[in-house]
């Protein structure tokens, strides 16, 4: 008999228990996950009759093929499932419940669904950085000028610029796979917040469900907030990084750039201009960024309660999958943005040629010839650059008369430099082959770079592939045991 006397109210079921039974079904598989799991363990210990352990693996097995029976008025995810199983066998159903608290059953499979969120969302990173390292490959050698403040800077080439964001993303794989290791770690067979005293080997429990630990505190284990706080900020700080390459390429890709141009399927035409081409997947990319920062912010708000509230928790459970299921699609959408993209290589290397971007390398050689301080030799280059911008002319018309006439004025001496010294600085190539430092633009250092992640990624991958194993044969080791108990008479 229940403690209450009154069914809850219209209001209450139309708004929470409306919002816990919307995002149930996002956790209905690893809620059957988990009850198998602990269902099989009851029936190890025999803490459940022997007659009802076959019964209720059978239904609940039937009943993960049933994602529409979640109904507000039957309350959270947990008693929608009792209240199914208690109107095929009342007098098994009993047992459902023994040893765990709604919110146990919830909590472990939020932690199931997210950890295969986290690695669906590692096996995206690594197909993007390969697309970026595929594309580096293609450009070693294409110049094209690098950009700060949007302003030309130096010469470079379109694969140094592509690395800019690979190493980003393997940082981003390393901050994944901590977030993964956390999520990773087994709450179950904590009965409440302070253990069971049914001797429940929590241990077992976390090997069933393939955890590669147990949360050792049971009330943590119950109420943690910094695990999908961790998730969420893992995935929008990947993200964040998209978002710094989908607006350099929304800028490479306008007219008035004409660097690049994204493929038809990766853009949208204007409804009233028909000249348009948006490049919509970038656009779309940059939105869900800054979603994802909202939603970690979020997170972090909602963690804001005492120590065992519900409140984050119901918050939590549909809100962090969706969301990094919104990451792994948006990383998998710039990945085939980036397979398909179209390098305007003679476009790039004339914008090389129409600006001012070897100023340093003649300023460094100025210095470094004369013995004059980097500052006067600054000094003196801008003077001349200044004068031709002024006459709408390029670096192809700076002479060694022009610098040596400013020179005279600036510090009263001639300078000793010659036309071959400075035709070699003013050349873009022999440029980018001077950056030969460790992680310079030089194609020695940028191919010793590529093969440097692709090698990085082996790594990732064998990570991401054995951990995805692990998770399966547990979880295919867990159902043939459920099935095989279900079907015993």
């Amino acid at each position: 008999m229940s403690r209450f006397d009154q069914q809850p109210a219209p209001e209450l079921i139309d708004a929470a228990f409306r919002f816990e039974t919307e995002d149930a079904p996002l956790l209905h598989h690893d809620l059957t996950l988990c009850d198998l799991a602990h269902l099989l363990h009851l029936n190890e210990l025999a803490l459940i009759p022997a007659y009802a352990a076959p019964r209720l693996l059978r239904l609940v097995l039937e009943l993960d093929n049933d994602v529409q029976i979640y109904d507000p008025a039957r309350g959270d995810g947990f008693t929608n499932r009792e209240a199914w199983l208690t109107a095929r066998a009342p007098d098994v159903a009993g047992y459902y419940a023994t040893g765990r608290a709604r919110r146990e059953a919830t909590t472990v499979a939020f932690r199931l669904r997210v950890r295969r969120e986290l690695l669906g969302l590692t096996r995206a990173n690594i197909a993007l950085q390969t697309a970026l390292l595929d594309l580096a490959a293609q450009h070693v050698e294409t110049v094209m000028s690098d950009y700060t403040y949007l302003q030309q800077a130096h010469p470079t080439t379109f694969a140094h610029y592509l690395l800019t964001f690979v190493y980003p993303l393997r940082r981003d794989f390393t901050r994944v796979r901590e977030a993964f290791t956390l999520l990773n770690q087994s709450p179950a067979g904590i009965g409440s917040t302070n253990g069971s005293r049914l001797p429940l080997d929590r241990q077992r429990l976390a090997g069933l469900l393939g955890f590669d630990a147990v949360i050792p505190h049971a009330r943590d284990a119950m109420w943690q907030v910094d695990a999908p706080v961790q998730a969420l900020s893992a995935a929008a700080t990947l993200l964040l990084h998209l978002d710094r390459l989908a607006e350099d390429l929304q800028i490479f890709n306008s007219t008035e750039f004409g660097m690049i141009e994204l493929a038809d399927e990766f853009a949208r035409a204007s409804v009233i201009m028909p000249h348009k081409k948006n490049p919509y997947s970038l656009a779309f990319v940059r939105g869900v960024a800054n979603a994802l920062l909202a939603r970690v912010t979020e997170m972090y708000a909602i963690a804001r309660t005492p120590s065992a509230q519900v409140d984050n928790r119901i918050l939590a459970h549909g809100a962090v999958p969706r969301a990094l299921e919104l990451a792994t699609r948006s990383v998998r959408l710039v990945t085939g943005v980036l397979r398909t993209l179209r390098v305007n290589t003679e476009r790039m290397r004339r914008w090389v040629d129409a600006g001012f971007t070897q100023a340093t390398d003649v300023a460094e050689l100025l210095a470094a010839e004369n013995g004059l301080p980097y500052a006067t030799a600054h000094q003196i280059v801008a003077r001349v650059v200044r004068e031709l911008m002024a006459q709408n002319q390029t670096a192809r018309e700076l002479t060694v008369a022009l610098l040596d006439a400013a020179a005279r004025e600036i510090t009263g001496h001639a300078l000793q430099l010659d036309a071959a010294q400075l035709a070699a600085a003013l050349d873009p190539m022999t440029i980018v082959s001077t950056r030969s430092g460790l992680g310079g633009a030089a194609p020695i250092r940028v191919r010793e770079m590529i093969d440097d992640c692709r090698a990085d990624l082996e790594m990732q991958r064998a990570w991401t592939d054995e951990t995805a194993r692990r998770i399966e044969d547990a979880e295919t080791h867990l159902l043939e045991q459920a099935k095989a108990i279900a079907t015993t008479v």
